[in-house]
């Protein structure tokens, strides 16, 4: 028993306050002078009392900032993680709500279901974006996978000119692991369906695509330039498998015919005017 009293005692010897510290008269403990809480409190072990260390109120508040600074950290760096898998195009780093300049009422709908995800989630409902070239369908679709992945929602945005080129060098097994990895995303994004190539092979890869991703009953979202009734009655049985399995899944949303590459591109020439005028008045 003796031993175990040197030993506790050992670990918390009788120490003299530091400049930033002081002696409460009151109870003989020692206070911090800046917050004028206890840094010490009292243990009765038999009939020993040791007095181990404890944080002071302005201790505890720093130590709570500096993790609370430090969990921040680890979510941007797991943030832009996410981002650098899923967003591979750096460009759609930018495609994000708070750079919406309302050219879209459509994007009110966008919000409505990144709001709304954890029921798009578990029902599986996914998004039809179709319109015109131009109308801001991709903008749409990046601004939830941004808005989704800063919540910390795995997501892959892609198009099928990506996986049918990484698919063309693959066997079929390692081709089966591929598609199969991309179920591993909460959404995923599919942008452009329509602009890949028609050949047999293909149709077949996005077949399996889309098959894979209706049966592993998740969220999907796709992007075309096709219309709606082009998608309701495809050319051929291979595209209707495909389609049909789109439309099962994916809540159609027409993207308005304002062609917004037009809109940015009058607005980059106007920007780029005022300051070719203004370097002339300069010289």
């Amino acid at each position: 028993m003796n031993n175990i009293n040197q030993i506790i005692g050992g670990l918390f010897p009788p120490r003299q306050p530091k400049e930033d510290e002081y002696i409460n008269e009151a109870d003989g403990l020692i206070y911090c002078a800046k917050c004028r809480t206890p840094r010490q409190c009292v243990i009765h072990h038999g009939e020993r009392i040791i007095t181990p260390p404890v944080m002071c109120d302005c201790q505890r508040i720093t130590e709570e900032r500096e993790e609370a600074a430090f969990q921040k950290r680890q979510a941007e760096f797991r943030i832009e993680r996410m981002k650098a898998s899923g967003l591979q195009d750096r460009y759609l780093h930018d495609y994000t709500f708070a750079n919406d300049k309302g050219y879209n009422p459509e994007i009110s709908k966008a919000r409505e279901y990144v709001a709304q995800w954890s029921e798009m989630k578990k029902s599986c409902i996914g998004l039809l974006l179709w319109g015109d070239v131009g109308t801001g369908k991709t903008f749409i679709a990046a601004c939830i996978a941004n808005a989704l992945i800063e919540q910390g929602v795995p997501v892959l945005m892609t198009n099928f000119s990506k996986i049918l080129n990484q698919l063309s060098s693959m066997f079929n097994e390692d081709r089966n692991k591929y598609i199969e990895s991309m179920n591993s995303y909460s959404l995923l994004i599919i942008d452009d369906l329509g602009i890949e190539r028609n050949s047999e092979f293909a149709l077949e890869q996005v077949f399996n695509v889309i098959d894979s991703r209706y049966r592993s009953k998740k969220p999907l979202i796709v992007t075309t330039n096709l219309t709606l009734d082009e998608l309701k009655h495809p050319k051929s049985l291979a595209h209707a498998r495909i389609y049909d399995r789109i439309l099962e899944r994916c809540v159609p949303l027409k993207v308005s015919n304002q062609n917004i590459r037009k809109l940015n591109a009058a607005e980059t020439l106007s920007t780029a005017r005022k300051l070719l005028t203004a370097e002339k008045e300069d010289l």
